[in-house]
């Protein structure tokens, strides 16, 4: 038996960690995606990424089976809920868990992005205004901070840059819509409550102590009605808890107002603007009058065609009102340059459309070197090399947790290309007759020469690709960086070497 070199040890151990880091995982439950800040749930220490196994002693293997619990979980107005996940259990009452947002659990750890599993994308700059690298990485903090506190899973924000030098924001959200993207972001978010012409609080932590949002004491759609004009609509109130000096500011205020007709209210009311739109107006109890309170009630309302869209509505307006409250304005009033959207059908048709392409091009590309070598073992180790490529690379994306979308496929599909052209190098070099008397070691080092020197070429190629289109194609040069360098770090040497046993 031939002797191993130290080169095909490396792949080898390359390609059983490369196994151990995407490892398929056979989990039977359900994962969860995000927990609201500061809910029940929350509270309790339940946390993204845990695997619920039951509730209430009903298994969990599926989406299904979770939908079937919770619908006969909850039989009053706040019921027991005992969930046990893989290490913990827990048991507290609840309302609903409409704070816990749960998916399938992934078959191996590699990430995939929108293309692949559904969802929306979009790229946003300041209106009116430009912003440095400093600057875009804050309005990427916040906005992270907002979409996390609406409650939403699978969520990427992250800066970008183009070739003129232009900062751009990219945010991707699994599972939503264009015009939920629009309304999350396309507006600065900025919320005041007035008193006649002056601002009593902002939102935002400088005013804002706390929202409720999960508890339905304190924060609830309070009824639906049927409008004269058609379709329905519903109201929801919820508490805002001020800090001291936003609380003493409306005291101040209202201290020297007068009583209406009624001697219930105060002439004024409170205004609520949302960028600089009003969307309500509350009438102020006479016996808030130059009190300094530090709960108020927020009152709103949405509408619909039908009672279920405008509930749905009204539960989407009061989760963005709360968000406002909670996070503040936006630093920047925000432009969508670019929209995309991709459904999950499409994502999955996609996926299986790679995997067909793949085979087919392992075929052909077998066909044609067994045809041009005649050799079964020179063919079988460039398809064995192939594949070896591709599973590191995986193996590297799902250990930096990089989304892999369609422009990252490419990419991996690309450097496997290359690796073909310079395994088609090393063997040409090899099992010619050029060099005279050279061996093959000799041979081979001169192959070598030659690739080591494409590699840096197409690096170089492949770096203004991390910043054209706002990044829209980093996927692409970052996957087709990493796999000619696992090639010529990994798998192009141990290549040589498995070709010098064959021919040698």
């Amino acid at each position: 038996m031939a002797k191993l070199t130290i080169r095909i040890w490396i792949l080898i151990i390359a390609l059983v960690l490369a196994a151990l880091m995407i490892s398929p995982t056979f989990k039977t439950g359900v994962v969860i995606k995000s927990v609201e800040k500061n809910s029940t749930a929350f509270n309790q220490g339940i946390k993204s990424g845990m695997i619920i196994k039951e509730i209430n002693g009903q298994e969990i293997s599926s989406l299904e089976d979770y939908s079937q619990a919770i619908s006969t979980a909850f039989t009053s107005d706040e019921s027991r809920i005992d969930i046990k996940t893989e290490n913990e259990n827990f048991v507290f009452l609840a309302h609903n868990l409409s704070e816990i947002t749960v998916g399938k659990i992934p078959v191996t750890k590699i990430k995939t992005g929108l293309d692949l599993s559904g969802g929306a994308r979009a790229i946003i700059r300041p209106e009116n205004a430009t912003v440095s690298e400093s600057q875009i990485n804050d309005l990427v903090s916040i906005t992270s901070e907002r979409l996390n506190a609406f409650g939403l899973s699978d969520v990427t924000v992250r800066p970008a840059k183009d070739l003129e030098g232009n900062n751009f924001m990219i945010v991707e959200i699994a599972g939503t819509t264009p015009a939920d993207i629009r309304d999350l972001l396309g507006s600065q978010g900025k919320f005041e409550a007035k008193i006649g012409n002056e601002t009593v609080f902002e939102g935002g932590e400088r005013d804002i102590a706390d929202v409720c949002r999960s508890d339905a004491s304190c924060a609830s759609i309070t009824g639906c009605s049927p409008l004269a004009e058609g379709g329905y609509s519903c109201t929801f109130q919820f508490a805002v808890y001020l800090r001291d000096v936003a609380a003493q500011k409306h005291a101040d205020i209202t201290r020297n107002l007068p009583l209406d007709s009624t001697g219930q209210y105060l002439t004024e009311k409170l205004y609520l603007y949302v960028d600089d739109q009003e969307v309500d107006s509350l009438l102020i109890s006479s016996g808030l009058r130059g009190q300094v309170t530090t709960q108020i009630s927020i009152q709103g309302s949405g509408t619909g065609a039908t009672q279920e869209e405008a509930l749905k509505n009204t539960q989407s307006d009061m989760n963005r009102l709360q968000t406002i409250l909670l996070t503040g304005s936006l630093p920047y009033k925000l432009e969508i340059v670019k929209l995309d959207t991709i459904s999950p059908k499409l994502g999955a048709e996609f996926t299986k459309g790679i995997f067909t392409l793949a085979i087919s091009v392992f075929l052909i590309i077998s066909v044609v070197l067994f045809i041009k070598y005649r050799k079964i073992k020179l063919t079988f180790a460039v398809i064995l090399t192939m594949f070896s490529e591709a599973m590191i690379t995986l193996a590297i994306a799902a250990l930096i947790r990089w989304n892999l979308d369609a422009a990252s496929i490419a990419g991996i599909i690309a450097g496997m290309g290359v690796g073909v052209n310079d395994q088609i190098v090393i063997i040409d070099e090899a099992v010619s007759g050029k060099g005279g008397n050279e061996s093959i070691k000799e041979k081979v080092k001169r192959a070598l020469f030659i690739i080591v020197g494409a590699f840096f070429t197409i690096v170089a190629a492949m770096l203004p690709l991390l910043w054209a289109g706002a990044g829209m194609l980093r996927g692409f040069a970052l996957t087709t960086i990493i796999g000619v360098s696992v090639g010529i770090l990994i798998t192009r040497p141990a290549f040589a070497d498995i070709v010098k046993k064959i021919e040698g």
